[in-house]
């Protein structure tokens, strides 16, 4: 293969979406040497309605969906089912205890990227733009006009989620918009990378470009394909993420103009361009506050009767059926997108066994558990909270928020109610307690465990556990309240009345008292630091308790939903992680529950093992450490027994150091026009240096 072929690969690969689960894409010569895309796809191709439609659909793998094995990126990695996507955070904790990509101590330059995933379909992209915009604007494409102009903006929303997706995890990123020639100086030109906030801004220049051509119905008319507002939900998220980005690492090397920012002799003249950096914050927090209004306002939320169906008499509840029983989310103005899946051989995944047994070994933990607030909207420590403690977990749900009161499995709760013959895999009720002594993945690993993501019907609990077809919300108007909420807070330091609006909303919804004054008034920030919730902190300092608050609204209408690993790092949450390692607890065994546990055990000893702890096979954690479950110290041979460690460098990955080869003449990196990331050397197996 010759080398300008391979740069061809590598500059289009910088410009797009660096996702995890494409790492099994091939990546080998045998794709590299076919002949040009030209030959592939002539100029009879790209013509007309439906070749257009086709094109994107290919693409839409990428976002958030419930099919395993696909909609990761490299720092949110696929999960085995999308409710679990909060795997190895203050939210959830899984069986499998490694986590090679958020806090494995074996974080090292590696020679190659994740940026090396998936760079064909963004040279599709490229290619695919270039070529029908011009049609459009000559008017030569055949079909409908509106739906042309629709998928032609399907196109640039799926290459600004990818761009938006490699940007995160790498920060200052190469902005490539067209399809480059077979020559090597311009490609080195174009693989200088760019400051993360241009390349912010060329992302939302894409998804207003989405906006401007797709319909606010997409024309399959089901929600399955992109909307208006799918472009402008992704808009404030991008924004919001860029905004609290340069606020909470302001003076670090981790923004541009920093002090040493790695870019500085790339860019030795580098200003914002909105005049100065918190000027750029202000910019990109209207930004986010003007897309998340237009959708906010738009989609209105679906309503909630507090009813857990129990029997097939109850009555339904719509947003208990949005996040579990659902398959059809057509009619659902909540749900801005949404992707089917279909059996029994099409798109699958695990999630409704899982979620009816131990999630898979992915377990809630205590500190999101305690972040939930009562019905009366008063913290559970408060004074006249009403809380009725932690000693049961039916005592956990007494009372709270219908975010955990609906989601929060229960002993002996039923998790069919529409049985079916055919049904192989699924537990019909609750155990009468969680099952934390088991080794394998139906173990309750926290001993709290989530119904988000199951269902009640037993025609999905399939002979095969892995055939679920449940689908899930890609997009839900709900985020672009909370992201509206907490971009006006940020910017004004404090709330409008449209904030409000959306936060009393949010609370009716959730069976709160609306008066979120009363909660901030009651909040004390050392308690909630005390719990263990990553929110309380930005930079090593305690935010005030209406951010705080606006961050817990956003987690529990959100946990498991792969918003929090993106959340933490923005919010720069994870320093004190680098002196104080973190430990994981669960539900409090070591009280009332555990003489529960042993009477248990006398009638069915193969269900509930003894409670064992100090020994090589230990069942659980020492409760001289901990009332609570700690699921990585029950034994010291696991690698995360001492807690989650962090260091800075962290919060951004290293560039691999092929690359930095590959754009020279002569292999010389001290010659590539390439810059590596904040604490990040240029050595092989090198662990990050700070």
């Amino acid at each position: 293969m010759n080398k300008i072929k391979f740069f061809r690969t590598i500059f289009f690969l910088t410009t797009g979406l660096i996702l995890a689960a494409c790492a099994a894409v091939s990546c080998g010569d045998d794709f590299l040497d076919r002949e040009p895309l030209s030959v592939l796809t002539p100029d009879v191709f790209y013509m007309e309605e439906g070749q257009l439609a086709s094109f994107t659909v290919g693409q839409f793998n990428l976002l958030p969906n419930q099919i395993e094995g696909s909609g990761g990126t490299p720092f949110e990695p696929a999960a085995y089912y999308f409710y679990v996507s909060d795997m190895f955070t203050d939210n959830q904790a899984n069986f499998q205890v490694t986590d090679g990509i958020f806090y494995s101590p074996r974080r090292l330059v590696q020679n190659y990227d994740e940026l090396n995933g998936c760079f064909s379909m963004l040279y599709s992209l490229n290619y695919f733009l270039q070529t029908v915009v011009p049609r459009l604007n000559a008017g030569t494409l055949e079909g409908d006009r509106e739906n042309v102009a629709h998928y032609i903006g399907e196109a640039y929303l799926m290459r600004a989620w990818r761009m938006f997706n490699s940007y995160v995890g790498y920060g200052d990123m190469p902005i490539v918009r067209n399809v480059l020639p077979d020559r090597f100086e311009p490609l080195v030109e174009a693989s200088t990378r760019r400051p993360r906030n241009e390349v912010a801004r060329f992302i939302l220049s894409d998804l207003d470009s989405a906006a401007m051509l797709m319909k606010t119905v997409s024309p399959d008319g089901r929600r399955q394909r992109p909307s208006r507002y799918v472009a402008w939900v992704i808009k404030s998220r991008v924004a919001l993420f860029e905004a609290t980005w340069l606020k909470y690492f302001k003076g670090t090397a981790f923004v541009p103009g920093g002090p040493g920012w790695p870019g500085a002799a790339t860019y030795p003249d580098f200003r914002f361009p909105a005049g100065s950096i918190d000027a750029e914050i202000d910019w990109f927090l209207q930004e986010a506050m003007t897309a998340a209004q237009a959708v906010a306002d738009a989609n209105p939320l679906m309503e909630n009767n507090g009813v857990l169906p129990q029997d097939v008499s109850d009555p339904v509840n719509p947003y208990f059926d949005m996040l579990c029983n659902e398959t059809d989310y057509s009619s659902y103005s909540e749900v801005l997108l949404w992707r089917e899946s279909t059996q029994p051989l099409g798109p699958h995944h695990n999630g409704a066994s899982s979620a009816s047994t131990g999630n898979d070994g992915c377990g809630m933990t205590r500190a999101l558990v305690e972040s939930f607030v009562m019905k009366n909207g008063l913290p559970v420590y408060a004074s006249g909270s009403g809380y009725a403690g932690d000693d049961y977990l039916e005592d956990v749900v007494k009372d709270r928020d219908d975010r955990l009161r609906l989601w929060l499995k229960l002993p002996g709760q039923k998790n069919i109610l529409w049985d079916d013959p055919n049904r192989g895999s699924g537990r019909e009720y609750e155990p009468v307690f969680p099952l934390i002594t088991v080794s394998d993945w139906s173990k309750y690993i926290t001993g709290y465990t989530s119904r988000k993501g199951a269902t009640q019907h037993g025609d999905q609990y399939t002979p095969s556990s892995h055939r679920s077809w449940l689908p899930c919300p890609a997009f839900r108007s709900a985020e672009a309240m909370l992201n509206y909420m907490e971009a006006c807070y940020e910017k004004n330091a404090s709330l409008d009345s449209k904030a409000q609006e959306y936060w009393r909303t949010l609370r009716t919804r959730a069976g709160v008292d609306p008066d979120f004054n009363k909660t901030i008034a009651a909040t004390d920030m050392e308690k909630e630091a005390a719990t263990g919730n990553w929110a309380v902190w930005s930079g090593g300092n305690r935010v005030d308790a209406t951010l705080f608050n606006i961050r817990r609204e956003r987690n529990s209408e959100f946990w498991g939903e792969a918003l929090r690993k993106y959340d933490v790092r923005r919010w720069r949450s994870l320093d004190g992680l680098i002196t104080t390692p973190y430990q994981i607890e669960g539900f409090k065994i070591w009280g009332p529950m555990k003489d529960l546990y042993e009477q248990a055990r006398e009638g069915s000893p193969a269900q509930y093992a003894e409670l064992r702890y100090g020994t090589a096979n230990a069942t659980v954690s020492d409760p001289a450490n901990s009332l609570y479950l700690r699921p990585y110290q029950v034994n010291l041979s696991n690698v995360l027994y001492d807690g989650y460690h962090w260091k800075m460098a962290w919060y951004l990955y290293p560039i691999g150091i092929q690359r930095f080869m590959d754009l020279t003449s002569d292999g010389d990196i001290s010659k590539s026009p390439l810059y590596q990331n904040p604490g990040w050397g240029l050595v092989v197996g090198r662990e990050a240096e700070q």
